[in-house]
Order: structure tokens, then sequence, then C-alpha cells
């Protein structure tokens, strides 16, 4: 595997390490800004609404430059963000900070995730996709806990400015081990990057990777006070397992990473199966504490570690370019925004369990947008010469 795609699992990182600070320094960021716990949580959905909606028009703007170019100059917004973030002297300033880096890192997901494909042979692209997307995984394992630590002994000014000097340190590696490749056959035109969104079926495709990140983040949103209300475990009990949780969805991710190319669909089935059973069994036994444990650790193991499955799915529906993959990113995006919506609403109506039952619904039609794609590989060849195209494994 080159160096390089290593390099950008760093910089991913870094990425979301600033998406999850907020949510272990709520109060501390409450008092330092004179806002309100609600207010602080605004700060979440609004970098979530920037990565969602704002990622893809940072992405068309810098097409024209070279991949390693644009990564450079994501990261130089990424840190501005962030030093502004550390400086914040009140609300607004906080949340233009937000904004501002939730659409870089959405953007740099989007060419981190196409440059990777340019550096591999397409026969190992799912591998170098797990190794970039192993950057998420231990974003949410390490970076959340470190970063929360920091900013609970020296400050929650310190995180960010910890993440601050992550970023740089990311960049240098960038400047120093990636490549200058020049943009992809057709990369850098904004009309001939549309025309991937003509196919019908590279949207059905889109929402499938919607439904499989929102059934599980219908669950994970609300792991904590299922697992301390319903489940029965003490609040310091709560990090522990989450960390088991997030070391359960990087062996995932790396397995799906080794099968992601062969067997794209039917990863892609077994992980939306057996994610609505752990998810079905959780909300069943959420109140036994084995059983509990071992549910969420299986929604870990084959929840957000589809990614490198959904995103070879992707690449081969529509292309490998870094709009394509940017849109995808923020069809990821709205999984999160619509299952943590949704559970909340759940909850509110039907008690705690609610969500687990959510997201196995969510599941379930996950399972039927893959139909067509089952069908057609089902489908008999008519003539033994015609291979079938990559973009229906």
């Amino acid at each position: 595997m080159p160096r390089a795609v290593y390099i950008l699992a760093l910089g991913i990182f870094a990425m979301v390490t600033s998406e999850f600070v907020v949510a272990g320094l709520m109060p501390q960021m409450a008092e330092g800004l004179s806002a309100t716990i609600p207010q602080i949580g605004y700060l979440i959905t609004a970098f979530a609404a920037a990565m969602a909606f704002g990622g893809p028009f940072l992405t068309v703007a810098l097409l024209k430059m070279s991949p390693k170019l644009a990564l450079l100059a994501l990261f130089a917004i990424f840190l501005a963000g962030n030093l502004l973030a550390a400086t914040a002297t009140g609300y607004v300033p906080m949340l233009v900070a937000r904004i501002v880096t939730g659409m870089a890192s959405q953007a740099f997901f989007g060419i981190a995730i196409s440059l990777s494909a340019q550096l591999t042979r397409p026969e190992v692209r799912g591998r170098a996709i797990a190794v970039v997307m192993n950057g998420l995984m231990l974003g949410t394992l390490l970076g959340m806990p470190l970063s929360t630590l920091v900013g609970e002994r020296f400050g929650w000014r310190a995180a960010f400015w910890a993440i601050a000097a992550l970023t740089v340190a990311a960049a240098l590696c960038t400047v120093l081990g990636v490549p200058k490749l020049g943009r992809a056959d057709g990369e850098g035109n904004f009309r001939q990057e549309l025309v991937a969104f003509r196919k019908p079926k590279l949207w059905l495709v889109l929402t499938t990777s919607t439904l499989i990140i929102g059934a599980t983040f219908a669950a994970f949103s609300y792991f904590n006070p299922i697992l301390t209300q319903v489940t029965g475990f003490s609040t310091g009990a709560v990090p522990l397992l989450l960390v088991a949780y997030g070391a359960a969805t990087v062996v995932g991710n790396t397995i799906v990473g080794r099968l992601a190319d062969r067997y794209t669909i039917p990863v892609l089935l077994g992980g939306l199966v057996l994610n609505a059973g752990f998810l079905i069994g959780f909300a069943l036994l959420a109140h036994l504490s084995v059983p509990a444990v071992v549910f969420m650790l299986g929604i870990g193991l084959v929840g957000v570690t589809m990614n490198p499955a959904m995103i070879t799915r992707v690449q081969r529906t529509g292309n490998a370019r870094p709009l394509v993959n940017t849109v995808h990113s923020s069809f990821i995006t709205f999984g999160v925004i619509i299952g943590s919506w949704i559970g909340g609403l759940a909850i509110d109506g039907f008690g705690l369990r609610a969500p687990l039952w959510l997201g196995a619904g969510l599941a379930a039609i996950g399972i039927v947008t893959l139909l067509p794609d089952l069908v057609r590989r089902r489908r008999p060849v008519a003539q033994p010469a015609a291979e079938p195209s990559l973009a229906s494994q």
C-alpha cells in the first residue's frame, strides 16, 4: 500500500477529531462562550450541515487544482477554522468556525478518497479506501477521548489548538509524502463531473449509503442513555464501552476493506442483514448487560464499517472523481442527521428502545435498495463473451 494512503488517513483523522471535539466539551464551552448546552449542541449540527451542503460546493471550487494542491488548500481552510475556534470570544465566531471546518472536512474526504483511487491499482482500491477510512474510525476511537482529555486538563481552547497542531503536522506529511499527480481524466471540468449524476442508479446507490449510516447512527447517537437508563451501566462505564465499540469499527473496517473489491454487493447485503439483526436483538434485550454489549459491538462491526464497500459501489456506478466522492460523503452525512434526528423523535414518542427499532427499519429499507443489483447478479448472461461491467458487481 503506498505511504501516501496512510498520510491521507492522518488528514481524515484530524478532520474527524475536530468534528467530535464539541461533543466531549459541551459544559466547558457553554461556560466559556456564555451559551446554553443546546446552543453548543447546535455547533455539532452546524458542522454536519456544512459538511452535507457546503462540502460539494467547495469541491467544485477546487476542481481546477491538482489533488495535492487541493488538499493543501483544504488544510489551510481547515486550519483557519480551528484557529478561529480556539480564539473565539463569542458564540457567533465559533459558529462560523464550525461551518468553515465542516465544509473543508467534507471536501477533504471526497478529494482524499479520489486520490487514493489514483494511487492504487483497481483490484486493491477497496483496501486502500479502508486504510483511508481508518482515519475516520480512529478519529472516533481516539480523537474524541484525547481531545476531551486535553480540553478538560488545559481548557477547551487547548483542544482546538491541539487540533490545529495536528492539522499542520498532517499538512507537512502531505507536502513530503503525497506525490504530485495530475487530475484524472475528466477531472476539472464541471460539466463532465455532472455527467455521472444523470444516472438514476447512482441516486439509488447514494440512497443505500444514507440508509446504512442512518440505521447505525439512529442507535449510536443514543447509546449513552440506552446503556445507562435501560441496561443499567454506570456513567463511568459508558466511555469504556464506547472505546470497545470504536475498536470493533476498526476491525470491521479492515475486514470489509479486504472484501469490498470482489464482493461489494454481498458484503453490503450481509452487513445490512447482520446490522438489522443486531439492532433488533439490542432492542429486545437492552435490559440485559451481556447481550446489550454483544449487540452493541456487533453494530460496530457491521455499521459504519460498510464505508469501503459503499464507496467502491459508488465509484463503479458513477466514477472515482472528487465531486462524486464528496456528494457521496454528503449522503453519508444525511444518514447521520436523519438517524439522530428521527431517533430523538422516536424516543419522545416510544421510549429509549425506539431508535434501535428505527435503525432496524432503515436497514430493512436499505436491503430493498440492493434488490436491483441482486437481480442483475442472478440474471444469466446472454453471450458468454460479454463480461459484466464493474458497475453491475
